[in-house]
């Protein structure tokens, strides 16, 4: 394979690449910015040399815990569950969380091989009953596998008497209900509130 091949090969292991965006990618690289290329394969190495996981709550970190983890001013009553970092990041733009983080780094897939113990579900319930956790927030994804991964945790938390919550769902802030999908409009009306 020719060094082009395999900058090619290797652009399609991203999500979403195809071999047609792969070869845009690596052609653009090589042809209008090879101080880009260079600044990229920089960073991809020093990332995946120095990026590791907080052994708190299993996000990417280049220390063995996180800066989240070490802030004292973060509620520790409240550990939000996520699939991912990027969820994670998600919910810290908002700026409306304050608490702690737990970093599933996947969802039950039993289709794909992952259950409980892939995720780690035995150092999240070690994690959970620290004595300070009065609240597991479930933020896993609505999908299918979402869905089963938030209820065999729910059962897990219960059991141990802890108390879980799930991110509600809804209609999306500022969208109009006639061009809101059927299954949205269902949930809503099921988790709907007083005012």
């Amino acid at each position: 394979m020719t060094a082009l091949e395999q900058l090619i090969e290797a652009l399609r292991r991203l999500p979403g690449v195809g071999q047609k965006s792969a070869q845009r990618m690596a052609y653009h690289l090589l042809q209008h910015d090879r101080a880009g290329a260079d600044t990229l394969a920089r960073a991809l190495q020093d990332a995946a040399r120095n990026i590791g996981h907080c052994e708190r709550c299993h996000t990417f970190s280049e220390a063995p815990v996180c800066p989240i983890c070490q802030d004292r001013h973060r509620d520790a009553r409240l550990l939000c569950v996520v699939e991912s970092p990027a969820d994670q990041a998600a919910m810290e733009r908002t700026a409306s969380y304050h608490g702690y983080y737990f970093v599933l780094q996947g969802r039950i897939s039993p289709l794909d091989g992952v259950s409980t113990r892939e995720i780690g579900v035995d150092q999240l319930l070690a994690r959970a009953v620290d004595g300070q956790v009065e609240e597991v927030i479930l933020a896993t994804s609505f999908t299918a596998e979402g869905e089963a991964t938030a209820h065999v945790l729910a059962e897990a938390l219960r059991a141990r008497g802890l108390r879980s919550t799930r991110l509600a769902r809804g209609v999306p802030v500022g969208s109009e209900l006639e061009y809101v999908d059927l299954g949205t409009i269902a949930h809503a009306l099921v988790d709907r509130r007083a005012t």
